[in-house]
C-alpha cells in the first residue's frame, strides 16, 4: 500500500521503494529528464512527449523498481525507448 508523504503543504503518494527506501521522487525526476530529452529530440511538446513514453514496454519496466532500471542515466532509458519504438 502505498504511504502518503508530505513536504511543506504538498502531499505525495511514496509509490516506488528499493530495499526499503522510498524513491519515488528520483523515479519522477527520471521521468520528466527522460521525456524532456524526448520532446527535444522529436520537437515535440511535453504532454505528446510524456504519453508517448507512458505508454511504452521501457516505462512499464522502468516502474518495476526490482530490475534496477531506474539507476540507469535518463539517455540510457531515452535509447531503449527508440530501439523498442523501431523493433
Amino acid at each position: 500500500m502505498p504511504r502518503m508523504c508530505y513536504r511543506g503543504s504538498i502531499s505525495m503518494i511514496s509509490k516506488y521503494f528499493f530495499n526499503g527506501e522510498d524513491i519515488t521522487i528520483d523515479i519522477l525526476f527520471k521521468i520528466e529528464h527522460i521525456v524532456n530529452i524526448m520532446a527535444e529530440k522529436e520537437k515535440i511538446p511535453f504532454d505528446d512527449a510524456y504519453f508517448a513514453f507512458l505508454s511504452s514496454n521501457t516505462y512499464a519496466i522502468l516502474k518495476r523498481t526490482d530490475n534496477l532500471y531506474w539507476g540507469e542515466s535518463a539517455e540510457f532509458l531515452v535509447d531503449e525507448y527508440y530501439r523498442e519504438k523501431s523493433g
